[in-house]
């Protein structure tokens, strides 16, 4: 029997009985109504979101930190927490008043300096905020207690996206006591101003997390659209409760001891829709860019011959059928970095990874990089069913080189803590590790993090090449979207060229939730707010 079917008769099975092994406290029915129990897609293993770059840890920080400015369903940034911004001195500064009623959970006011330091602290960590660092005057300051000023010494016009921007790490506002902890030491207060609060005496890792409602939030007036308007919450309380088996979620949402899975496993997706009490729907229309990431450091991959061995070896449709499956409404394969469908999607340069794969002159391309048969580490998060997956394909191809394995099979929160270790693989490092990049994030060069090359402020892997970095600087340049376009497709090339990483394809994902909720949309994060219970 396959995995695949192993799954389905497994959920099938369970689904007639108990969620095995799940055991929650017994509600009333007014208490029921008001706790949304929600399987994340992955173990809340740390919560500091600026810190570290897991999406896991990004979706449960927009329930407890706010930000100032929030992208819409257009992804255009929009004010949230900044009630006006100004900008002067020909584009060089910036001075933004916040909105009246900020509170903290411990009832402190959300002032200007708290501001200061939390920026201050995400720009060291993000790469715009890095860019913005290296153009600033002086860092940010407070004015006063409801405005702050950031000077720079040349204009910046893409501040408020920066700021706004849903890809990690996001430009989270905490206390200044906690923002004044270094960027890279994690924070052991989680005090937000969002519109929940983390219960800390109920977080478990590994079995759950939970948040109740911030009655101190005052909402915006606007509708809410993603991260945008107001955030207004129909719950009192969210209950993260962590499932990685896809069988025993499943059964599960079948038998209504939970309300909504995130990202359900697609070989269980009839099953759900058989069930006349559950809703499916594709989690999000932007979708998921696959990502086979290297790193460029450490022997064999810091020769670009090895790199390349990989990219013209690498079949796609592999990857993807074990990711989702064989609809191929759910999955392409992909020759570019850049999301499918929005305007500056290319594929310059993207040849290496079309047409038939060549294992011989991948072969031979790795043994004129000198690799001599050394074990290659690869990092793969088993609690996440797309890496898992991807991980079985890369442990084949590698064999199929005649490259040794080291394959290290862990949780997710373990390869986040160990890909940001830059010691060679035989001494706590890697070489390999997979995860995804949501379709929003590729859209353009502005917030995509994986494809800057910069060395060591590029993301894990600390791919360097000045090409890349080049065409980045003329699309930040560039006067119209011509100009946009041609920036972005100079850059593709320059990425598949140097092999920043190697795309695995393109996917959708599905999410499920019982037919009592309302509110569910198709978005990037898991939004809660306007959710509702019956």
């Amino acid at each position: 029997m396959d995995r695949r079917t192993f799954l389905k008769a497994g959920a099938g099975v369970a689904a007639i009985g108990s969620a095995g092994g799940l055991s929650a406290p017994a509600l009333s029915q007014s208490a029921a109504a008001r706790t949304l129990r929600f399987v994340p897609q992955a173990n809340l293993a740390n919560f500091d979101p600026i810190w570290g770059t897991q999406y896991v840890v990004r979706n449960a920080a927009c329930l407890v930190w706010d930000t100032l400015y929030g992208f819409d369903a257009n992804l255009t940034p929009q004010r949230q927490m900044v009630e006006s911004e100004e900008v002067t001195d020909g584009g060089k500064t910036w001075t933004f008043k916040l909105r009246s009623g900020l509170r903290f959970h411990d009832g402190e006011p959300v002032r200007a300096r708290d501001v200061a330091a939390s920026l201050n602290r995400w720009a060291v960590r993000d790469g715009m905020g890095q860019m913005i660092r290296a153009i600033q005057e002086e860092p940010v300051s407070a004015v006063d207690d409801t405005t702050f000023r950031w000077r720079l010494k040349s204009p910046y016009p893409k501040m408020l996206v920066a700021l706004g921007k849903n890809n990690t790490p996001m430009a989270f506002i905490m206390p200044e006591r906690i923002a004044r902890t270094d960027p890279f030491t994690q924070v052991s207060e989680f005090i937000g101003s969002g519109p929940m609060r983390l219960a800390r005496n109920e977080w478990v890792p590994g079995a759950r997390a939970v948040f109740t409602k911030f009655d101190g939030y005052v909402p915006r007036q606007e509708p809410a659209s993603w991260l945008a308007g107001g955030k207004r919450m129909m719950v009192d309380r969210v209950e993260w409760i962590i499932m990685p088996d896809p069988a025993t979620a499943s059964a599960a949402l079948q038998n209504n001891e939970i309300d909504w899975w995130e990202t359900p496993l697609t070989d269980l997706i009839p099953t759900l829709r058989r069930n006349r009490n559950i809703m499916v729907d594709i989690a999000d229309p932007l979708g998921n860019i696959g990502s086979f990431r290297l790193n460029h450091l450490h022997a064999p991959f810091n020769d670009v011959r090895a790199r390349r061995a990989i990219a013209m070896a690498l079949s796609q449709t592999d990857y993807m059928q074990a990711v989702v499956g064989d609809d191929r409404s759910l999955w392409q394969t992909l020759p570019s970095f850049f999301t499918p469908g929005t305007p500056l999607y290319t594929e310059a340069g993207g040849d290496i990874l079309k047409g038939p794969r060549n294992i011989d002159a991948a072969k031979r391309l790795l043994a004129e990089s000198g690799y001599n048969g050394q074990p290659i580490t690869v990092l793969v998060g088993q609690d996440q069913p797309p890496l898992k997956a991807m991980g079985e394909v890369t442990n084949a191809l590698l064999r199929s080189l005649g490259m040794t394995v080291d394959f290290v099979a862990t949780d997710w929160g373990t390869v986040g803590q160990r890909r940001a270790v830059k010691e060679p693989p035989g001494r706590g490092g890697w070489h390999i590790f997979h995860t995804w990049h949501a379709g929003a994030d590729c859209i353009n060069p502005a917030a995509y993090l994986a494809l800057r090359a910069h060395g060591d402020g590029a993301w894990f892997g600390w791919p360097n090449d000045t090409a890349v970095e080049a065409a980045r600087d003329k699309w930040f340049d560039a006067p119209n979207l011509d100009a946009e376009k041609a920036a972005v497709a100079e850059m593709n090339a320059a990425a598949m060229n140097h092999v920043t990483y190697v795309p695995t394809g393109f996917y959708k994902t599905y999410q499920a939730w019982r037919r009592n909720v309302t509110g569910v949309i198709g978005a990037p994060i898991p939004f809660f707010w306007g959710v509702s219970k019956s």
